[in-house]
């Protein structure tokens, strides 16, 4: 499955070249990805991209001179970064000198950051470092410290604390006795998440390279438990979170806190105490501490009675920990056996992640003291806002600040998107903790005499409000409905604002939390805004969705400049006094310039034009499509936008549409000046006629598709035609007029489609003069609506049936739908279309996903308003009662009433002003299942059109085949519901499967902007295009560098980091360098559990590549034991009818067989057979290969009768398919006259033993074992990488071949074979194997299917 998480405009372009057929209605789209991926084909650095566009598409207007600023220097830049290192020597107290490498760039206080994490010296917080006696500042870098270089001694001083270092180092100790607890992660607090890899590797793969490789048939344990076996029906949950043996944690203390005799007394604070602190030892002495300005000592305090004065022994400690040596034998073991452990962890288990990552499952876990926990709820501390000068941060200042640093080159390029990125992070915790506190009632309203629904908070300098309609401002637009999807519209406008990136613009920081029922928008607060009246400060656009309406000459230049990336067009709407008002985006998109003098835009929820398909307008007829399908229908609200990837998509077509009319004009022309009546291919009709709606227009040369390698070329040659006109051949100007008019470009000289995002907005009028103008921005909105349903869905369900792409959940479907531009609610139209499909068997399992997402949605809208009615002390009661309705078939729960545990002895009476979340009526309590799941079906037909039959969740799971496990989960995840790891019994009819004591938890669930890092992300796309061209070595260069780079604005855990580094183990892997794949698909596993999630469909994947480098470096039962974990995976998150099973299985089962495990290894390549039979058809290549594997365990088991049936079957589907030449279909051949041989064999040893007894001397019977190079070849095919062992000689042959096919794909060779692999490959990285290994690949296509 492929996840990207770019919401880049150059997203569209990147994924068109990847999959090439997903956007032009799944026809092989010939030149598509042409245009905007010039980088992508050519894998030339980013420099080449200027020169590209300049020159040949001079029609081409739409966005794409919107190059990233200094882009054309790039190449020259890296170099920058690279500052070599050097290494200095440590001299700290009380151990030996150690050196330690450093970079130039880095500063005194990342030196710091290492010394507190090193074994020996983590105990130590407040020190400074000197060099030759002088201090170093801490926040200059090393590169400007004088003297400094390789071999300088820098010397640890320990300085004196103040209350502020006290706390730090308090807290720093405590995090040190924490470093092994998972209940952070847990949790979900401090950026902590959960990752199991290193149980399933024993932590043995780094020393993978050292391994004797002798221990090849070791024997190895290799039974799967029983739940994993195919056909098991048990789908059990605790192996989800393995216990791992690190979390008992060595106890060290029992108690460490803070003392109840805190602060200190004056007096005593004259003699330098800070704090005092409480501790219960292991062996349970209780001792009082005293923090003081020159370290920490024993005082003579109890819990009753205060002394401060020093108790024996007289030890004063700069470290707490060196104290609590002295005092504590077992803390003196135990924190040294606990800090070795701590540093054996693999880094990437520990670092924190950018953003919070929930858990749905966890163990029951026992509360234990923390001192630093308590403090940190009921402080007022936010963020680390104590270790900030100026205690609040202002965030909108930090926000805007980062916006404006300088970006004319890459360092400076990085450092902004480094800073950019870092305050988004921060900003999203904080956004996160404060929208908690509003809704659990901890926070003051700043108008707390209205009602609850209509109240405002600040808190931390951010500003957060409810999502629901305030003074009836969403009254035309659906009310409550209306003002709870405004915000995430709003946050969709303001991701792509910040993309575009323009100077002098600014957007607000927003973040959109939905915690409890309640959807709570948090936004950073505009200087000066809450001084004056919002009417005063709107100097740009409309407070009342369009009745009063200005603009502003500074406005309308900043917006003009975002207009061509974002297709919007500039148009004049009229205000209530009539008058012409010129706007450059839609009228609810308003202009305030803030006390600071920044020009701000807010109110972005409609940068996107309307989706007409949901927004019924009396008097207006859609296209026929739509009208088929049963459009318009009626939505909750009127604010339904088309996606940007929609309108992009759209974009593109029309241009290859524009393209083609031009150029079959330009060829009648041609050919009338020559007298010859134009010939039109297949009796197209003249293009002057077709119309934009009129269907056969966007056909224009799909069919031939054989010859659209000429059409190509005639493009490519129109636009250099038109580049040298100049425009002065009137006949060409012509052509470019007929063909801008057709596709409804707004200029008449060359191509260029914007929207008006205002058109049937209610409430917005155009002035006359303008009627022409909103007539075919009508018409053009028509035709995107209907190219949704003519040309994306269709496209998305033919890549579905070609398993161009394989979801495997909830999430990587509606991650694939909206790559496309289609939004959730047309889920009920997929999955119409995938019922209707010819190819439905094999589209199986995306139906499976789409209904499960469909159920899952309807409950969770369900499940929000039931939410709402509750009050706090309910919760859990309130959630168990839900789970139960919607999954246990326990026919009549019943809901236990909070009231129960304690009685009160007065009713006390209810204040007016309570929290958002304090409702106090109970109707909850009275929900049954069948209402439930009645409201549920009623909500899949109001929603999303579809309709389920099932009246209870066991019929559900009967019809549609979907596991309750599965269900538990897509609604945990997507409600934010977190349970404890138990089996729960569903099936049961006696009992409920939920009890209150279920209920863990409930966490947001959090949209936010991801900030992107666009450098690395170009030298990526780079990397990954020298990759598919051949060029191993130049493209792991590429992809190194790109890595480096994210490093440098990300941090080190990423989403993109781990696609970087499975391409670089990938590519490792194929350059034989084993120990390198190794490391670097550790990391990815490990950051892939820590940022996607443990069962996220990315984190099965990269298990899966991990197996297969562990067999690769000889660790067959650590690939053994990943592999199962993958299989387990799946199982839980989606079950066993799902292709990337075939291949799971197909793997196991290969391994299986390498150790000579071969019942268990049919077990596994028999179902995947039958896996693979189902989804590909059974005439594919694949199922061929599915039989040879399968005859190879029957040949290893000596049963060659069967081993010959299965071969026979392979070697059919080979000569079908591949004809009795190939090569494939000879060693097919070959195999089977070997299976009859042995065959025949072994039939004469068995005549013999009839005839002569059992004295017949009978030559012992050989079981071959297959070589694990043989397994392992196996292994790659199936995985799709194909080596091919290649003499240096080879390689330059290759290397003009391929540079050869290079120039005839420029000059317009046909591009569907160039982009064959890359549909083959279920993987970013392309084919990173297809013209590397293949040379002959050009002569036969179908040998790359072997590939997938």
């Amino acid at each position: 499955m492929v996840i990207k998480t770019d919401e880049l405009p150059a997203a569209a372009p990147a994924d068109s070249a990847r999959e090439p057929s997903s956007q032009a209605g799944g026809k092989g789209r010939p030149g598509a990805a042409e245009l905007p991926s010039v980088m992508l084909l050519n894998g030339d650095c980013p420099e080449s991209l200027k020169k590209e566009e300049g020159a040949a598409e001079p029609p081409r207007e739409n966005g794409l001179d919107e190059a990233e600023p200094g882009e054309g220097t790039t190449g020259q830049e890296v170099i920058v970064i690279q500052d070599t290192g050097f290494s200095v020597k440590i001299l700290a107290p009380g151990i030996e000198p150690f050196s330690l490498q450093v970079s130039p760039q880095e500063m005194v206080q990342e030196i710091h950051q290492v010394l507190m994490d090193r074994e020996d010296t983590c105990h130590r917080t407040c020190f400074s470092l000197h060099l030759d006696g002088n201090m170093l500042d801490h926040f200059s870098e090393l590169r400007s410290v004088e003297g400094l270089q390789e071999g300088s001694v820098l010397r640890v001083v320990e300085e004196p604390y103040t209350v502020r270092e006290a706390r730090i180092h308090v807290r720093h100790v405590r995090d040190l006795l924490k470093s092994l607890d998972p209940s952070d992660a847990f949790n979900g607090v401090d950026c902590n998440s959960l990752s199991f890899l290193s149980v399933f590797t024993d932590g043995d793969l780094g020393d993978s390279g050292k391994r004797k490789k002798g221990l090849e048939m070791d024997p190895i344990d290799c039974t799967p438990p029983e739940y994993i076996l195919p056909g098991s029906r048990e789908r059990p949950l605790c192996p989800l979170q393995p216990q791992n043996r690190d979390w008992k944690p060595l106890q060290c203390l029992k108690v460490l806190t803070m003392s109840g005799w805190n602060p200190p007394p004056g007096n005593r604070k004259m003699h330098g105490d800070l704090m005092y602190l409480f501790v219960i030892t292991a062996e349970d002495r209780q001792v009082s501490i005293t923090a003081s300005t020159r370290g920490f000592y024993l005082n003579q305090s109890t819990a009753y009675h205060f002394n401060p004065k020093p108790a024996s022994p007289r030890f004063l400690s700069h470290s707490l920990v060196e104290l609590l040596n002295q005092i504590s034998p077992t803390f003196k073991k135990n924190f040294a056996a606990l800090q070795k452990k701590r540093v054996q962890r693999h880094p990437f288990e520990r670092i924190a992640t950018p953003f919070q990552v929930y858990s749905w499952t966890a163990p029951q876990a026992e509360h234990a003291m923390d001192c630093v926990r308590a403090e940190d709820a009921y402080t007022s501390r936010l963020g680390y806002e104590e270790h900030i000068p100026g205690q609040t941060r202002d965030w909108n200042e930090e926000l805007q600040t980062t916006r404006e640093l300088p970006r004319k080159n890459l360092p400076e390029r990085l450092l902004r998107e480094r800073a950019i990125f870092k305050v988004h992070s921060d900003f999203t915790a904080a956004a996160t903790r404060g929208a908690m506190a509003v809704i659990d009632g901890n926070v003051m309203a700043i108008n707390p005499s209205e009602e609850t629904k209509m109240q405002m908070f600040i808190w931390n300098n951010i500003f957060f409000s409810l999502g629901f309609d305030v003074r009836d401002h969403y009254k035309d637009f659906g009310g409550d409905v209306a003002a709870y999807v405004a915000p995430t519209n709003d946050l969709n406008g303001v991701r792509t604002y910040n993309a575009v990136d323009v100077e002098g613009l600014y957007t607000l920081g927003t973040v959109v939390v939905d915690y409890r029922g309640y959807r709570v928008t948090a936004q950073s607060i505009i200087p000066g805004i809450l001084e004056r009246d919002q009417e005063q400060s709107v100097i740009y656009g409309s407070i009342d969705f369009g009745k009063t309406v200005v603009s502003h000459p500074r406005y309308l230049e900043l917006l003009e400049r975002t207009s061509r990336p974002l297709k919007i067009l500039r148009h004049r709407v009229l205000n209530d006094r009539d008058e012409e008002v010129e706007l450059c985006s839609s009228v609810e998109c308003k202009g305030i310039i803030g006390n600071d003098g920044r020009h701000y835009i807010l109110d972005l929820l409609r940068t996107f034009p309307p989706d007409l398909n949901f927004l019924p307008v009396p008097g207006e007829v859609l296209p026929e499509e739509c009208t088929r399908a049963g459009f318009p229908r009626a939505h909750r609200h009127k604010l339904c936008c088309l996606r940007q990837e929609l309108v992009d998509a759209f974009v593109e077509h029309r241009y290859l549409l524009f393209m083609k009319l031009a150029a079959l004009q330009l060829m009648q022309q041609k050919a009338s000046k020559m007298e010859t009546p134009p010939s039109l291919e297949n009796g197209d009709p003249p293009p002057s006629e077709s119309k934009p709606e009129d269907p056969s227009a966007p056909e224009v040369g799909s069919e031939e598709e054989g010859s659209s390698a000429s059409g190509l070329a005639k493009v490519k040659e129109l636009a250099e035609t038109i580049a040298s006109d100049d425009g002065t051949d009137p006949r060409s100007r012509e052509v470019i007029r007929n063909a801008c008019k057709a596709v409804g470009s707004i200029s008449s000289t060359a191509f260029d489609v914007r929207f008006n995002p205002d058109i049937f907005s209610p409430g917005v009028r155009f002035p006359e003069s303008c009627q022409e103008e909103v007539r075919d921005q009508k018409q053009l909105l028509k035709d995107a609506a209907a190219f949704l349903l003519s040309c994306q869905i269709p496209g998305l369900v033919k890549d579905f049936a070609d398993h161009a792409v394989l979801p495997m959940d909830g999430a990587t479907l509606a991650e694939v739908m909206r790559q496309r531009g289609i939004n959730m609610r047309y889920l009920g139209k997929v999955l119409d279309l995938v019922v209707r499909s010819p190819a439905r068997d094999q589209l199986d399992h995306i139906y499976k996903i789409g209904i499960g997402e469909l159920i899952t949605r309807s409950a969770k809208h369900i499940f929000k308003t039931y939410l709402q009615g509750v009050e706090l002390s309910g919760l859990s009661a309130a959630i168990s009662h839900f789970l139960n309705c919607f999954l246990s078939s326990y026919p009549n729960p019943v809901a236990h009433l909070p009231a129960d545990e304690l009685v009160s002895k007065k009713r006390n009476r209810r204040r007016r002003n309570r929290p958002p979340g304090a409702a106090d009526n109970t109707a909850w309590a009275v929900m049954t299942p069948q209402e439930l799941w009645k409201n549920i079906c009623q909500e899949a037909k109001n929603y999303f059109d579809f309709s389920l039959e099932c009246e209870t969740v066991d019929q559900a799971v009967e019809t549609y085949g979907l596991q309750k496990i599965t269900l538990l989960r897509e609604i945990s995840l997507k409600t934010g519901i977190q349970i404890l790891l138990k089996e729960y019994s569903f099936d049961s009819r006696h009992k409920p499967a939920f009890t209150e004591e279920d209920v863990l938890n409930i966490f947001p669930v959090v949209k936010h902007v991801n900030p992107k890092a666009s450098d690395a992300f170009h030298f990526f796309q780079s990397g990954q295009a020298k990759v598919q061209q051949g060029f191993l070595k130049e493209g792991c260069e590429l992809i190194n560098e790109a890595l480096n780079l994210f490093n440098n604005v990300y941090g080190a855990m990423h989403v993109e980091i781990c696609a970087c580094l499975r391409l670089l183990a990938r590519l490792h892997y194929i350059m034989g360098d084993y120990a390198e794949a190794l490391s670097n698909q550790q990391k990815a596993v490990l950051m892939s559990e820590r940022v996607m999630g443990i069962e996220h469909p990315n984190t099965i994947q990269e298990y899966t590549h991990l197996a297969l480098y562990c067999f690769a470096s000889s660790q067959l039962s650590t690939a053994l034991s990943l592999l199962y974990r993958a299989r387990y995976l799946t199982l839980l998150v989606f079950g066993e009818d799902h292709p990337e099973v075939a291949l799971l299985d197909s793997n196991i089962g290969l391994v299986l067989h390498g150790v000579m495990e071969c019942e268990l290894s049919l077990r596994f390549l028999e179902n995947a057979l039958a896996v693979s039979t189902k989804y590909h058809g059974p005439k594919s290549l694949k199922v061929a290969l599915s039989h040879h594997l399968v005859a190879r365990v029957y040949e290893s088991k000596a049963e060659f009768r069967s081993a010959l049936q299965h071969e026979k079957e392979g070697y059919t589907i080979y000569k079908t398919q591949l004809g009795e030449d190939h090569e494939k279909t000879k060693e097919s051949s070959e195999y089977l006259k070997c299976l009859t041989q042995q065959a025949v064999a072994l039939q004469r040893t068995m005549n013999e033993i009839y005839r002569n007894g059992s004295s017949a001397n009978i030559p012992p019977l050989k079981f071959t074992a297959p070589s694990m190079a043989s397994v392992l070849e196996q292994l790659n095919v199936i995985n799709g990488i194909l080596f091919i062992p290649l003499s240096q000689k080879d390689l330059e042959n290759l290397k003009a071949e391929v540079a050869r096919r290079h120039q005839l794909q420029e000059a317009g060779g046909n591009r569907d074979k160039a982009e064959e692999p890359m549909a083959t490959e279920p993987e970013p990285a392309g084919a990173s194997e297809d013209v590397a290994s293949q040379p002959p690949a050009a002569k036969d296509p179908p040998s790359l299917s072997l590939q997938g």
